[in-house]
């Protein structure tokens, strides 16, 4: 008999919601677990460091699980309410909003609200143990096992069904031992060191570009946050979230062409300087965010695994890498997916029957509803990567226009419908090759968005169709690398 019918491993925001979801669907019927390495006071931290995070989410998001399983955020979890986010080009001259209202959330007091929540729906909580495997009954995981913190003793908790949402570095994935389809490491080239601080500052010059207390600002810049972007997201009218992210190959042919020893660090501490619009700034010290200021943590920009079930075991959140390609968002995919895996869930278990081919539901729902349009994102972002400051101004400027960013984002087909006009009078090779590279990933986009659309419906299919997908993108990214040669 099983201690329990559902653990789950990890009690951040995927955890969390993954509770409710699993405790609604289930009309409050199931004896769910979910168990937190951190101390009960800073449930679902990530690091040391806090929550590091951008603190940005779409209320696209919030309202999709608010409808379905009736968790509504308010204030204080909710800090700040914005009207969308705002790319700015690497000369600062175009600028392209996308992604519509949205929340910027104090990620400390949220965890403790929905901790509260979560209580009242009789879901029970263990903190401060250190998951370090899963437990096996030949082919079927039940339950996991590892270090209680507080007393160093040994700890196991068994369970009809194991939810991982232990964040990017999961050794639960990592060593995964019953499934071959799942993918147990990530390819370092799809990891961003992003930091940030959360400040309080005093208004410098009006500048929009710089710091609005309206909109999520990002800047595209190769030399600021090389293959990566910074960000300066509002938390008020003089207190922000301000960070980078770069990725590490990036960052090191940067250095080199500008014969700097940057870190993320270094470049975080020269971003907020270089800010116009923000002076004197100090890193908070509400008692919200002072185990919070600042901190490094790496987050995935890639599509989510492309399997995220097995017997008895599924993933969600930054453990099956589902934080957007394009802008490192993990709070919107992660409020999606667990809100879905709920329903999967209480439905597996009312069967009884958490084989992986009845867990597999789950991949299809997820990317029906948000994954068909992450492998287009990625590769997106590695032509976005790719390219110089020049080129991204200049293809910002003449090509992408706010729906392109739009159906971009959503995973439609932006046509660029510039691309076929002006394609013949595009002076100069450098701006021949931005055309070509997004008349490129426009084309493979439609191929992968129609691929994840015919996604197995079971998983004696996932072999041949992860083949051919791989295949694709190997070769795209092959493509692209070469870009600017």
């Amino acid at each position: 008999m099983a201690d329990y019918d559902v653990i789950i491993a990890g009690g951040g925001l995927a955890g969390t919601i993954s509770a409710q979801s699993i405790s609604y669907y289930s009309n409050q019927n199931l004896k769910i677990l979910v168990i937190d390495r951190s101390p009960e006071f800073l449930p679902g931290r990530k690091s040391l460091a806090g929550w590091v995070c951008g603190d940005a989410c779409s209320k696209e998001a919030v309202d999709f699980m608010s409808e379905r399983i009736k968790v509504n955020w308010t204030k204080p979890e909710i800090e700040h309410d914005v009207k969308g986010v705002m790319a700015f080009s690497p000369d600062k001259k175009t600028s392209i909003p996308f992604d519509g209202d949205g929340f910027m959330l104090n990620r400390t007091k949220l965890p403790e609200i929905q901790n509260e929540r979560c209580k009242k729906m009789g879901i029970e909580f263990e903190f401060e143990m250190n998951i370090t495997g899963l437990i096996y009954d030949d082919q079927q995981v039940v339950g996991v096992q590892g270090i209680d913190n507080k007393t160093k003793q040994p700890f196991k908790k068994t369970s009809k069904i194991v939810i991982d949402a232990t964040g990017v570095t999961s050794m639960l994935r990592n060593g995964l031992k019953n499934s071959t389809k799942v993918e147990k490491r990530i390819d370092r080239r799809d990891l961003e060191s992003t930091g940030r601080y959360i400040m309080y500052f005093d208004q410098g010059q009006k500048e929009l570009s710089e710091f609005d207390p309206d909109y999520c600002i990002i800047h595209l810049d190769q030399d600021i946050a090389p293959g990566g972007y910074g960000w300066v997201f509002p938390k008020g009218d003089n207190k922000v979230n301000i960070g980078l992210g770069v990725e590490k190959t990036f960052l090191d042919k940067r250095n080199k062409r500008l014969g700097k020893k940057d870190n993320v660090e270094s470049l975080m501490k020269e971003y907020l300087h270089r800010n116009v619009a923000i002076k004197n700034a100090k890193l908070s010290e509400d008692p919200e965010d002072i185990n919070n200021n600042s901190g490094i943590f790496q987050v995935s920009v890639r599509r989510q695994n492309d399997c995220m079930v097995s017997a008895g075991y599924m993933m969600v959140g930054d453990s099956a890498w589902m934080p957007k390609p394009i802008d490192a968002g993990g709070i919107g995919p992660a409020i999606i997916a667990a809100t879905i895996l709920g329903k999967n869930v209480a439905e597996a278990l009312e069967a009884n029957d958490v084989s992986e081919a009845n867990l597999w539901k789950y991949n299809l729902d997820f990317i029906k509803e948000y994954g068909y349009k992450t492998a287009g994102l990625e590769l997106f972002r590695r032509l976005v990567q790719q390219m110089s400051n020049d080129q991204i101004s200049y293809g910002m400027k003449h090509f992408l226009g706010n729906m392109d960013v739009e159906s971009i984002s959503k995973g439609e087909h932006p046509d660029f419908t510039g691309l076929g006009k002006i394609g013949m009078i595009i002076r100069g090779a450098l701006n021949q090759t931005v055309a070509k590279g997004l008349k490129f990933t426009s084309t493979e986009n439609q191929w992968l968005v129609e691929h994840y659309n015919n996604y197995p419906k079971e998983p004696q299919g996932f072999g041949e169709w992860n083949k051919s997908l791989l295949q694709r993108l190997e070769a795209a990214f092959a493509k692209i690398e070469v870009f600017n040669d």
